[in-house]
């Protein structure tokens, strides 16, 4: 493979930039690595640029980097451009890779930018956020643009690339701003790597948690609602709750204490928790008889006053604390995604205050609980440690010694860990949890911070064995991230197959005839007594199609009662996770799903 840049210091260079600036360092080939994906697809949102550029002359561009999902470019053009459009801006671009033109470096000062674009607002907009007086534009061909790089030395490398969907964005991501077109893409340098990758797409698009959320009747929205804000319909709600009693009866076992704090408090203790100054912009904000109240974005401060509320000794630590916490953070429009991005949401919110000695230990055991819960759910996770953002409140010693302290617990227990780096709450480093679901993506849900600024900010005490005062520790924690969020995962990742302790409907019972009612009456009974949900399929069907709708609606298992079954106290099950059928007694059915009900626990 060809090196196609360099690295050092986990910074990333293009081949021209690392030859202009005589830097040395670690090879990047062209290969699938992250890095050099990162070179590849700055390099396809160039080229997509580009050939916007040429099919509309007009455009004017803001910003193209590389995300997650692949890379995007966010513009402007007078005739609005739809999905539709897309296979002419990848023939274009195809058009343009073929001719293999050289992707050139160079040099240009803040004065001369601005004149070269002086009749273009967005480029004047994008040089406001810059700082240096000497700048980098990337030229292929006709194109040209602001960047830092890194990028390749020409386009015949760019060969596999999708362009994915239009989308519409605010300039700046600034809601008060006007919103520009945002078109998503991805690349590899491999064409069996693009295969692999939109047929995930395709089996994504079948699992989307909205179109099944939809179709199993589990949650919906409504504009005169608001946007971000889920409504639970029945059999969602019976999901949800069934996954909150599974996480309650888990907590109360490792010694957690459940507590309740307001939903709303005095914006004076955002302030001192220093979410005022973090956090603002992210919260909403009333008055009540003059005085200005926050309607809390995290739990973390009535827990705080909690703790406070009594005299704590040494004896009581480490002190758990938890609460399926409502919270409300302020949420762009053009951000609202289903149940992964809402603005209304339930933490499975947790605070261990602790003495220092018991930060590891803690940490090991909020780690077993998450091992728990994904074991039962069948998810795969790795961990990372984020460290100090840009904004953040605290000394560089508490940062540097927090950070090593939850790297040695993890080094110690022989865990794998990645790096984030600037990715840590405001207050204080963290852990966070990525789970991979069937079809390969990687989601963030779970977190455990380290905190001592807060017990700080809020002079939190605990007696110690010699009566004397000291700080406790506090640890913020939560397993599933949010309830919302980890039950649209969970949707996609099942198909919304749910496991049968937490299905919104267990059992199906589908009577033959009327005759058989009475007998299906009497079964759904005995499963009530179980705390089992069920539903008798009795409209006038035939056999087949109540069968049918049954296994639509996922029910994990179905029986279907017949003379036969009625006489002998029988059942005809059939097992939809196991695909098997079988005819067994009543008795034994009850006492199958009683244990099944146990089984399932974390």
């Amino acid at each position: 493979m060809d090196c196609i840049g360099i690295k050092r210091d986990d910074i990333v260079y293009d081949l021209q930039t690392a030859k202009a600036l005589n830097i040395q360092g670690e090879e990047i080939m062209a290969s699938n690595t992250k890095d050099a994906l990162e070179i590849l697809r700055h390099s396809t949102a160039h080229l997509m640029a580009q050939a916007i550029k040429e099919l509309h002359p007009e455009a004017q561009f803001f910003v193209g980097p590389v995300v997650d999902e692949g890379f995007y470019y966010d513009f402007k053009v007078s005739k609005a451009i739809t999905d539709e459009d897309l296979k002419m801006i990848e023939k274009k671009m195809k058009d343009i890779a073929s001719k293999r033109l050289p992707i050139e470096r160079a040099e240009i000062s803040r004065e001369e930018f601005a004149l070269k674009f002086v009749n273009d607002p967005l480029k004047q907009m994008v040089l406001k956020n810059i700082k240096d007086d000497i700048l980098t534009v990337y030229k292929q061909g006709d194109f040209e643009d602001l960047c830092r790089g890194p990028h390749l030395e020409n386009t015949r490398t760019i060969r596999n690339f999708k362009l994915l969907r239009v989308a519409g964005a605010y300039l700046g991501g600034d809601e008060n701003n006007e919103m520009i077109t945002r078109i998503y893409g991805i690349s590899f340098f491999e064409k069996e790597d693009l295969t692999t990758y939109l047929t995930m797409l395709e089996e994504a698009k079948k699992r989307d948690h909205r179109k099944l959320g939809t179709e199993l009747k589990l949650f919906t929205f409504s504009d005169d609602v608001g946007a971000g804000l889920p409504l639970w319909l029945p059999a969602g709600a019976r999901l949800r709750g069934k996954l909150e009693q599974l996480l309650y009866k888990a907590h109360r076992k490792r010694g957690y204490q459940p507590v309740r704090g307001p939903e709303i408090l005095k914006a004076e203790a955002w302030v001192k928790s220093g979410h005022y100054a973090n956090y603002k912009e992210n919260m909403y904000f009333t008055q009540i008889e003059g005085q200005e109240y926050g309607i809390k974005p995290m739990n973390c401060v009535g827990h705080i006053q909690i703790f406070k509320d009594d005299l704590v000794s040494y004896k009581d630590l480490p002190l758990k604390y938890f609460e399926y916490g409502v919270v409300h953070r302020h949420e762009m429009s053009g951000t609202m995604h289903g149940l992964f991005r809402v603005r209304e949401f339930t933490q499975d919110d947790a605070h261990i205050f602790c003495m220092p000695t018991q930060v590891k230990t803690v940490i090991m055991e909020v780690l077993e609980f998450v091992e728990s819960l994904m074991k039962l759910f069948d998810f795969q996770y790795e961990m990372m440690v984020s460290t100090r953002p840009e904004k953040a409140i605290g000394d560089d010693v508490f940062w540097e010694a927090t950070t090593q302290g939850i790297k040695d617990a993890l080094d110690e227990n022989n865990y794998t860990y990645g790096i984030d780096e600037g990715g840590g709450a405001f207050y204080g480093p963290k852990i966070d949890i990525k789970i991979l679901d069937a079809i390969g993506r990687k989601w963030q849900c779970g977190t455990i911070q380290v905190d001592m600024n807060l017990p700080e900010r809020f002079e939190l005490q605990y007696t110690t064995s010699e009566d004397t005062r000291e700080r406790p520790v506090m640890i913020h924690r939560a397993i599933l991230g949010s309830f919302e969020r980890f039950i649209g995962i969970l949707t996609e990742h099942c198909a919304g197959e749910f496991p049968f302790s937490i299905a919104p409907t267990e059992v199906a019972i589908i009577p033959i005839s009327d005759n058989n009612l009475a007998y299906a009456k009497e079964i759904a009974a005995d499963l009530r007594e179980l705390d089992i949900d069920s539903e008798i399929f009795d409209k006038n069907d035939s056999l087949n199609k109540k069968i049918r709708n049954a296994e639509k609606g996922r029910v994990p298992m179905i029986l279907v009662l017949g003379e036969a079954e009625m006489e002998n106290q029988m059942v005809a099950l059939r097992d939809r996770r196991k695909r098997e059928r079988s005819e067994i007694s009543k008795a034994e059915f009850l006492e199958m799903v009683k244990n099944k009900k146990q089984e399932d626990k974390i």
